[in-house]
């Protein structure tokens, strides 16, 4: 029988987690830097599962006794994840089958928990994307390559999707 997914605590609408026996500890005193390098995007109706792993991590690690404030995140998004981070009004325009951007309260909700979130702007200009399409919680970096080499610079780990 397959384990029933719990809510977590930080972000308890995104990042469904499990409860799992492990042998592997986690190292709850040490501070974890980590940037998410996302550039995939699935389907316009769903919220991005990609950038949903970021609430996950939040998630499962405050559960194992990580203090949130030892958390310190980030995501660079380009590629096909670009869109992901549009407005409404934006992202009508590129899936006109979609009511609305369903990652909008996500990355609300990941920026409460002070995630940065990053556009790579050269994805931008590629997709002719216009910075005041972007929502409100999205920086606009020179490059997703510029923002992931400063973060991994300042200690940030990556994990890329």
């Amino acid at each position: 029988m397959a384990q029933k997914a719990l809510q977590g605590k930080v972000i308890p609408e995104y990042g469904p987690i499990f409860q799992v026996e492990t042998s592997f500890k986690t190292d709850t005193t040490q501070v974890m830097k980590v940037v998410f390098d996302i550039t995939k995007s699935e389907d316009p109706s769903s919220p991005n599962r990609f950038i949903g792993s970021v609430a996950r991590f939040l998630n499962m690690h405050e559960m194992e006794g990580v203090p949130v404030e030892n958390m310190h995140l980030a995501i660079v998004l380009h590629g096909q994840a670009i869109t992901d981070i549009l407005t409404n009004e934006a992202y009508q325009e590129h899936f006109p089958e979609a009511a609305s951007n369903p990652n909008l309260p996500l990355l609300k909700a990941l920026k409460a928990q002070h995630v940065e979130i990053i556009a790579c702007g050269q994805s931008l200009a590629m997709h002719h994307i216009k910075p005041d399409q972007l929502a409100e919680e999205v920086d606009v970096a020179l490059s997703a390559m510029t923002a992931l080499v400063q973060l991994q610079n300042q200690g940030y780990q990556l994990l890329k999707f």
